[in-house]
Formats: structure tokens, sequence, C-alpha cells
């Protein structure tokens, strides 16, 4: 099953790294964000990947031109000209790399890659967010069901304590970082049908709205409800807790 990963925003939240790069490209224990979730997939056995870029696209094109260079020791012999890498890293990986435009939106960007998607179902996911959610088994739950769209149900990340306040001003109860406050958001990790491309208008379409937002209301959007680790990568901060979690060895998303 084809994997698209939409990797073209401008990553505003995030200014101390995204000026240099695009946001897919910050890394974690030294490797890109964008890897760590490829390696998700592929360790499902999705090894397709579309990678729709935009802002600093060719960042991105240059990391997977010079793959082995950027993952592997080399030694360069200037007298015979050869270059050998050793210690190189092989991925069974076919990753199409597509400049979807510098200020399309997610759904136009979505559309842009529609030659590419054929007649099956694919998966879709943000290149900003990791999970230790069980992608076979996501599959497995929209085949189940047998409608147009799967989007992963998360529990949005606790930011700040909560507070129940009685009207003399006393505090009644605290909850510090309650993850579950908010109910469930959209997590990414869709898994959709070829039939979802037709409620993308084009460049300027949000496939968080007009799209997302009539498959609810037909009755096709089904959410997977997970209730493991989910974190996007919006703020310094939250880029410094995945790097924390990296160093400690206890990387949730490090399923492979």
């Amino acid at each position: 099953m084809k994997v698209v990963i939409l990797a073209g925003g401008f990553g505003t939240r995030l200014a101390e790294e995204t000026g240099s790069r695009p946001k897919p490209m910050i890394e974690i224990g030294g490797l890109p964000l964008l890897l760590h979730i490829m390696k998700i997939y592929s360790h499902y056995g999705h090894n397709d990947f579309i990678i729709c870029l935009g802002y600093m696209g060719y960042y991105i094109k240059e990391y997977f031109s010079n793959y082995a260079l950027h993952r592997a020791d080399v030694t360069y012999d200037f007298a015979t000209g050869d270059v050998n890498y050793f210690n190189n890293v092989a991925e069974p990986w076919r990753v199409s790399l597509v400049d979807t435009g510098l200020n399309t939106m997610t759904g136009g960007r979505l559309k842009r890659v529609r030659s590419l998607l054929g007649e099956s179902s694919f998966m879709l996911t943000y290149g900003d967010g990791v999970s230790d959610v069980d992608i076979n088994a996501l599959v497995a739950a929209h085949r189940r069901h047998g409608r147009a769209a799967t989007v992963t149900a998360v529990r949005p990340p606790g930011r700040f304590g909560s507070l129940e306040v009685g009207s003399d001003g006393v505090v009644q109860t605290f909850r510090e970082k309650p993850s579950d406050e908010f109910g469930w958001i959209n997590g990414g990790f869709f898994v959709l049908e070829p039939s979802v491309l037709e409620l993308i208008d084009g460049d300027e379409t949000e496939w968080e709205r007009g799209p997302l937002e009539k498959l609810a209301a037909a009755g096709q959007l089904v959410a997977y409800r997970h209730d493991g680790f989910w974190q996007p990568v919006d703020t310094l901060r939250e880029k410094r807790l995945l790097e924390t979690h990296w160093a400690r060895g206890k990387a949730p998303w490090r399923v492979w």
C-alpha cells in the first residue's frame, strides 16, 4: 500500500529550526523526523512512499539523492578516484519526491499526486508527527468497515495543568497535564480510498476542512482510536521532548 507524506508546509511555529530546512527534516537522534515516520511504516511492510514537497523541497531531494553519503561511512581514494561506502544503511524503499507547490494546501498537495496513487487504497499522514500506532491493525480496521476513509483518533498531549475553580475562587480539583481534556483529535495516519480525491477541488483545498467534513457528513469517515503514544512537533519544546525520549532509549514510536 502506498504511503503519502505531507512535507511541504512552512513550519512557521518552529521558526527556530525551519529557517534553514523544512520541518520534516528536523533531526531527532541524528535522524530526520521524516525518516522516523517512514521507518514506522516500513516496520509494518509498507515501503512505497510519495513525499509531497513544498517549502525547501530541494533540501529533501538532496538528502535522498545523497542518501548513502548521509547514512554511511565513506573512503575517498584520491589517487584512483574511487569512492567506497561502508557501514551503509540499505532500506527497502521506493521514494517519489513530488513538488506540489510552495503555497498549496494539504488537500491540494494530495490531489497533485493523484496520478501516482492508482485505484487502490492508500495511506496519508503528516510529516511532523510520530506514533506507536499499529499500522497493520489500522489498515485491517479500514478494510473491515469498508468506508471511504479512516482517521487515527488520538488524545491530545497534555500541555497545562487543569483546574476546576469554585465560585469562591478556591481550586476544587487539579489534574497535571491531562491528556484527555479535549477528547479525541485528528492524529493523521489515515487510510483512504481513491474516491476521496474527488472531494478535493484544487490547490486551495485544506484536507482537514472540506474533504474531511464532507466525509463525516456522509458517514464515510471512521475513527481508529489509538490510546498509545502520539506526538506532533509544532514547537521547540515538543522537539526537545522527542529528543529526551530518544536519548533515554525510551522512544515509544521506535517500533523498528
